[in-house]
């Protein structure tokens, strides 16, 4: 049976990392993953030891340009018709790439935040990541005579000597600290964002999973709320994931050659 054929009445999608290494970005768990030789970020961490937030900047400042840089790819191009055409109601991704919206998707909900939006933990203001590279390159030209390799998270990976004596920016509107806006390792979703999303997948008849293991409860819970309230669970991805056995259908392939077939 094709995968059009599982997908019965509405259909809520939630996207991980599988859905955008076409694209060249890396992953944390897929069969391109590349070893890491640290940990991802830790919020705790972040949060209580600038020496952590020094090498979190550092190594984002290097790691940005071509983050910000990287395209939709056919996945992504392919949910945004299935939108458009009526056939995806909802679109949930793990993603803080933002490349389903540059595909034109209008419904998106970013589950972990976006990594182009940089927060204040003291006053909450809001600024854009590209400004805060514009300050980052001010103070610490420096750092641009080292080459690092790309994360899945969007920094990159450096040794603690690159990044000993970097300069992180103040908050301009109250001195506070500046944190991407994204859910780190540790961290929660807050609790207004997961309210969105955890009705959006109620709203549905099939919850369509793409390209996520679902190794993080973040994204595993929706499986096991739709389960539990009778709905259809519909897997693509490459490789295992923690819903093989909770799934009505599974497609080991790669998602936009899967989604292609739905056009």
């Amino acid at each position: 049976m094709s995968l059009a054929s599982h997908l019965l009445g509405r259909v809520t999608v939630l996207t991980g990392a599988g859905v955008s290494t076409a694209s060249g970005i890396p992953d944390y768990r897929g069969p391109t993953a590349r070893p890491r030789k640290r940990p991802p970020i830790d919020h705790r961490d972040f949060v209580g030891h600038a020496s952590t937030r020094a090498r979190y900047w550092a190594r984002s400042m290097l790691g940005w340009p071509r983050f910000r840089s990287f395209e939709p790819n056919l996945a992504h191009q392919a949910l945004a018709r299935l939108e458009a055409s009526g056939r995806v109601h909802h679109l949930i991704t793990q993603n803080v790439d933002g490349l389903h919206q540059k595909a034109g998707s209008q419904r998106v909900l970013e589950l972990h935040g976006s990594l182009a939006q940089v927060r204040c933990l003291a006053c909450s203001a809001l600024s854009h990541r590209d400004e805060l590279q514009r300050r980052l390159l001010e103070t610490n030209p420096r750092l641009l005579e080292w080459t690092a390799a790309l994360q899945p998270d969007g920094d990159a990976d450096l040794p603690d000597e690159a990044t000993a004596d970097f300069v992180v920016p103040e908050c301009l509107a109250c001195g506070g600290v500046l944190k991407p806006d994204v859910v780190f390792f540790g961290d929660n979703v807050p609790a207004p964002r997961l309210r969105q999303a955890l009705a959006q997948a109620d709203d549905a008849q099939t919850l369509l999973v793409l390209g996520s293991s679902l190794t993080v409860y973040s994204g595993f819970r929706f499986v096991l709320r739709a389960r539990e309230r009778g709905q259809r669970v519909v897997l693509v991805n490459r490789g295992p994931t923690r819903a093989d056995e909770l799934c009505d259908w599974k497609l080991d392939e790669d998602v936009g050659a899967a989604l292609a077939t739905l056009d």
